[in-house]
């Protein structure tokens, strides 16, 4: 069996700052978009077979050109993006056809160094019989909610909290599904399956996945990628 995989990248990533999208901003000289796909490639026991990419509305061609040489033998497809993450990821579902896939994939542009073996994990817990799957790992900081004035509401127990990460893996029917009603507040995927009442399973993801959302993650970014580069 094969995967697809689905990465949003039209969104302008306001919090990093910069002229470019997010997606597009440099790390080492290629771009988190570019560090994203190669790492989808690295983890081979996945069987990548379709990587669909949703780019800004225009520059969908230049943008498959640019990829191009470093999806190997997957299928490449850029599609415009839409106005929320939620539009470009059902935009890309429209271009996944090829038989014998099994999994499919959600991955953000803005986690570009998440290691295989977890991508691997995501993978295999479909294949062994979950419908939805997202990597986490265990909240470390105590977390309050609190009121719109700002106020403390409450302490929730951390043992029971987690982060979630990317890339979230998916069996295909249940994610065209998911994207077929209303996504209003939805922030992933995941969540869109839950309000069909899908149990989604979790598998332990890692801390080089973390998510680049503004300019001092980048700085990570650069060391964590020089250290992979020294070793």
């Amino acid at each position: 069996m094969s995967t697809a995989a689905i990465i949003p990248a039209a969104g302008l990533g306001l919090r990093l700052g910069g002229e470019a999208p997010k997606a597009f901003r440099e790390v080492g000289g290629d771009s988190l978009l570019v560090h994203a796909v190669r790492g989808l490639l690295a983890a081979s026991a996945i069987d990548l077979r379709c990587l669909v990419v949703a780019v800004p509305a225009g520059t969908e061609q230049d943008m498959h050109a640019r990829l191009e040489p470093f999806v190997g033998s997957a299928e490449l497809h850029c599609v415009a993006g839409g106005k929320e993450r939620t539009d470009s990821v059902r935009n890309a579902l429209e271009v996944i056809d090829a038989p014998g896939i099994d999994c499919v994939l959600v991955h953000d542009a803005a986690r570009p160094f998440v290691p295989p073996d977890m991508i691997e994990r995501v993978v295999f817990a479909i294949r062994a019989g979950a419908s939805a799957v997202v990597p986490v790992l265990p909240v470390t900081d105590t977390i309050k909610r609190v009121d719109a004035d700002g106020k403390v509401v409450d302490t929730p127990e951390r043992s029971s909290l987690v982060a979630v990460q990317t890339p979230q893996g998916f069996e295909p029917g249940l994610l065209r599904k998911a994207h077929s009603g209303p996504a209003d507040g939805a922030t992933d995927d995941a969540m869109l399956c839950e309000r069909l009442g899908v149990t989604v399973q979790t598998v332990l993801g890692s801390e080089d996945a973390f998510k680049i959302t503004r300019p001092r993650d980048l700085l990570l970014a650069e060391a964590l990628l020089n250290e992979r580069q020294a070793r």
